[in-house]
This record gives C-alpha cells, sequence and structure tokens, in this order.
C-alpha cells in the first residue's frame, strides 16, 4: 500500500511513442507502492499537454515525480513547477529554457538521422515505417512495429511553440542519457543535463531506453522517487 511519502509517479510521453511506452516500467513501480498515471499527450498545443500532466497530478497523491520522455521533457519543464512536483527525471528528453523552444533547442545541435524519415500530412507529423529503426533500433522488429502502429502524431509546429515555466532550476532532476540516440542527439542530452545539474545515468541505447533497457529506467525512478520521499 502507498502512504502518504510515497511518491506518485506521472509520465509525459514525446512523439510518436505514446503513453503505452512505459507499459515495462509501470508494474514494477506499482508493485512497490507508488501510483502512476500515464498521461496521453494529444501532442496539438504544448500548453495542453503541459494542462493534461496537470490534471493528473490531480488524480495521484502528493509529492510526485514527473517522468518526461523525448518533448515529454519540455512537457515536464513547464508542468513541473507545480507546488504537487517533487522532482523530475529525464529519459532522452528536451529541457529548453525559458528563452528557449523544442526547436531552438534542437537546432543548436546537429540533425538526427531520423528527421530524413518523417512525413507532414494535414498538418501532422508522421514517422514513417523506414523511420522507425532510427527510433527504436535496439528493439525486435515486432516490437518496432508495435511502437509505430500505436505512434502519437504531433501538430506539425508543436515544437515551435511555448509555455513559461523552467522546473530544472528549481527541482531536482534526474537525466537519462541515450547514447545511441539517433532521433534526439546524444550531446543535446548530455548538454541539458549538465545545465540543469541533473544526477545523470547514460546507457548504451535507442531514443526509447524505458523499453530497451526498462531494467535501468526503474532503478533511476526509484532513486528519484527514493530522494523526494516525504518531500
Amino acid at each position: 500500500m502507498s502512504t502518504p511519502t510515497t511518491p506518485s509517479i506521472v509520465f509525459a510521453h514525446g512523439l510518436w511513442a505514446d503513453g503505452s511506452c512505459f507499459s515495462k516500467v509501470i508494474p514494477t513501480l506499482q508493485a512497490e507502492g507508488h501510483e502512476v498515471v500515464s498521461t496521453q499527450n494529444s501532442l496539438d498545443t504544448l500548453e495542453g499537454d503541459v494542462a493534461a500532466v496537470k490534471r493528473a497530478l490531480g488524480r495521484v497523491s502528493s509529492p510526485a515525480i514527473l517522468v518526461g520522455h523525448s518533448y515529454g521533457g519540455t512537457v515536464i519543464t513547464a508542468a513541473g513547477t507545480d507546488d504537487r512536483v517533487a522532482g523530475l527525471v529525464y529519459i532522452a528528453a528536451l529541457a529548453p529554457d525559458e528563452d528557449e523552444t523544442s526547436q531552438s533547442l534542437q537546432a543548436k545541435f546537429p540533425t538526427t538521422d531520423l528527421f530524413a524519415h518523417i512525413e507532414i500530412a494535414e498538418g501532422r507529423i508522421w514517422l514513417r515505417p523506414d523511420g522507425i529503426e532510427y527510433f527504436a533500433g535496439d528493439l525486435s522488429e515486432q516490437e518496432q512495429q508495435l511502437v509505430l502502429a500505436t505512434q502519437g502524431v504531433p501538430t506539425a509546429d508543436l515544437f515551435d511553440q511555448q509555455v513559461s515555466g523552467t522546473a530544472w532550476k528549481s527541482k531536482p532532476s534526474w537525466y537519462i542519457v541515450a547514447g545511441n540516440d539517433r532521433t534526439v542527439h546524444p550531446e543535446l542530452e548530455r548538454f541539458c543535463a549538465k545545465r540543469m545539474n541533473a544526477s545523470t545515468y547514460e546507457v548504451a541505447s535507442s531514443h526509447v531506453p524505458m523499453l530497451s533497457q526498462p531494467g535501468l529506467v526503474i532503478d533511476v525512478i526509484r532513486t528519484a522517487a527514493k530522494s523526494c520521499q516525504g518531500a
């Protein structure tokens, strides 16, 4: 049973890998007594996705740890200023400063292989089938196809949107760098981790370590939760 001091865990996914991408880490965290919500972000507006995370905070006990993957890092950077949030865990994630957007942060680093394998249709950015290896190349073929089939598809200007709030400036942070990432540049990840003075872990994985290396991701979330217990 969870107690008032057992931190809750709220996940925020990014582009293409939807809320189900945390399916390998959620059961263990639940078994260890954490209340868990994995938000399903619309990827229509950054403001809307931040609001979805804050709604999720209302469904779990405080304090909470926010866990953001990829663009979900931008989401938790804004949502994490909420008083109910005790700490932040970033997984191969963007973490823009107050004067940056997801796009302007990415523009500071070389373009990764994945971006030659996307398609804009009806105002949305789709990951093409030939791009999945650059997103989740260390998963089995079957798992890659599942990620592709359930992809969350963002509006074309999502990375240019901005919401106030830079939680990593005031909340303790943990960061998992995906060393073999071909979606978000590993050097961007290292830069963000260093800038926020995060407890940093590096793993030889694709962009989705929560699917390819779930044990490590569970350990980092566990460490963050223990650190924030009773916050």
